[in-house]
């Protein structure tokens, strides 16, 4: 079963309200306070509906309400609140002075999103849209950062890794390495000639000379020491 009305919608006007019953709504709400709509039109006198009064004192007859346009401060809250509570508008009313849900919600609707969109974010999860646009890096900041890693060269990190090389021998033919062995062995021969030039003389040791047999036409010792001395 179905809330009951709050009003006879036959005995009801509709329409604009007049200034006789905007006076008569703020006299009876300064007299006895907000609240009690349903019995309200009846007891202040007026052929309207509860909620029509409830609304027309909210949005329109508050003392305190903000006239004007929304500040960016009132912005950046409402899209806050927003991403916090939804399309809660009476929520995000109550932490607005001044400033009524209906009032929200159409600035949200004709204002804010489209702001959002523009942006690049999506209004109802307020995260970026997927295929956005990215910010496009602009050609003085390529040249300028080339510039900067051409200057210092600790920003260049690029790497160049080769392996020894170490040159190989040629190798030498067969008939090379025949003439380099002759010319070895005529050096080392010609070396060992020219030690025994300039060696002192030794006297041999003659067995016969220690037997007696020195004057021996075949002695040793005499044939050693004429040669010596012929040789001086």
């Amino acid at each position: 079963m179905g809330r009951s009305p709050c009003c006879e919608k036959a005995h009801t006007n509709k329409g604009a309200w007049t200034k006789e019953e905007d006076q008569r709504l703020i006299a009876y709400i300064r007299a006895h306070g907000e609240g009690s709509w349903r019995s309200l039109p009846k007891t202040a006198g007026l052929l309207r509906c509860g909620k029509s009064c409830r609304l027309r004192w909210i949005n329109y007859l508050r003392p305190d309400l903000k006239r004007g346009n929304f500040t960016e401060e009132e912005d950046d809250l409402i899209i806050k609140l927003h991403e916090m509570l939804g399309n809660k508008w009476s929520l995000i009313a109550g932490r607005l002075p001044g400033r009524t849900d209906n009032e929200i919600k159409n600035y949200w609707n004709t204002h804010i999103k489209r702001k959002l969109l523009s942006s690049g974010l999506d209004p109802q999860t307020h995260r970026p849209i997927d295929g956005a646009a990215k910010p496009q890096v602009s050609i003085l900041e390529t040249t300028e950062e080339a510039s900067n890693s051409a200057t210092n060269p600790e920003v260049n990190l690029d790497l160049s890794i080769r392996l020894p090389f170490y040159p190989s021998a040629p190798a030498q033919s067969s008939s090379s390495n025949e003439a380099s062995d002759t010319m070895a062995t005529s050096a080392s021969a010609a070396a060992a000639a020219a030690e025994e030039v300039h060696q002192p003389f030794r006297p041999a040791v003659c067995l016969r000379h220690h037997l007696g047999f020195h004057r021996d036409e075949t002695c040793v010792c005499q044939t050693v020491a004429n040669s010596h001395t012929i040789g001086r």
